[in-house]
């Protein structure tokens, strides 16, 4: 696919755009086009959302060649549909009922359960994580420092979507089959298998978000965001010497905050 629209776009030949098309690529103009679409489900591309999902576990490169795609048709990195954001929504939510229902809590220690994972899990630490992400990349890993080559917090908060989702799948879904029978007992296999979920989501996480930032061709030394992967190896090898299960953990923090 070519950049034709981005083309058209320029006025004058001068590589500059409008004074019109300048405004409709604002961030506040992208940030209302992608909240008002939240509200038409009709508009969103719900089939496409779930391929990317579903790459996300088995090609995440495919995911982000995808942006590149939408760089050069629509002149913007991050997504403009809330496609994804509605169906990671949606299977939080499922994810973390179940999550409740195999810890024993009642429904309104399940609400506050929801409650906590959405808004705190996600959507707070995901906050946190995008924008700090986005002002290191864009102070010491741009190229050249242009306003024609930053990175956008969008994007930034979309490859944090794109990483949180298989550790979502991995420690809220696969987890819950392991945790009453095998995880939460007091044998070497039940910290074992827990903390190998752990190390895998995580790495998970650090994976798809190398990927991310590596995908923007402005860019440099973006391989240093796989250098938490030594970090995460000795924590995990120190675990097991030490018998610290994270799960077991995990479930006792999530049982203190509902109380």
């Amino acid at each position: 696919m070519l950049p034709t629209a981005l083309v058209n776009s320029r006025s004058q030949g001068n590589g500059a755009l409008s004074p019109r098309d300048a405004a409709r690529h604002t961030a506040g103009a992208k940030r209302y086009k992608y909240l008002r679409r939240l509200f038409h489900f009709r508009q969103m591309d719900f089939e496409f959302a779930l391929w990317q999902m579903l790459y996300l576990f088995t090609s995440p490169q495919r995911v982000y060649r995808n942006f590149h795609y939408r760089k050069q048709t629509k002149d913007q990195w991050a997504r403009d549909d809330p496609a994804f954001l509605v169906l990671l929504s949606i299977w939080l939510c499922v994810s973390t009922v179940g999550f409740g229902f195999v810890l024993d809590m009642g429904f309104f220690e399940t609400i506050k359960l929801l409650l906590w994972v959405v808004f705190i899990d996600c959507v707070g630490v995901g906050l946190l994580i995008a924008t700090l992400m986005w002002f290191v990349s864009n102070k010491y890993l741009v190229k050249q420092q242009n306003r024609d080559y930053d990175v956008e917090w969008g994007y930034a908060f979309d490859v944090h979507l794109n990483a949180f989702y298989p550790l979502l799948v991995i420690l809220h879904f696969i987890q819950l089959f392991f945790i009453n029978y095998v995880i939460i007992s007091d044998s070497v296999i039940g910290y074992f298998v827990g903390n190998t979920l752990w190390l895998i989501a995580i790495g998970y996480y650090i994976y798809v978000t190398f990927l991310g930032y590596s995908a923007l061709p402005f860019l440099k030394n973006t391989a240093i965001l796989l250098y938490p992967f030594a970090l995460l190896i000795m924590i995990y090898l120190i675990s097991l010497a030490c018998g610290w299960n994270f799960t077991k953990m995990l479930c006792s923090f999530y049982k203190y905050r509902v109380k």
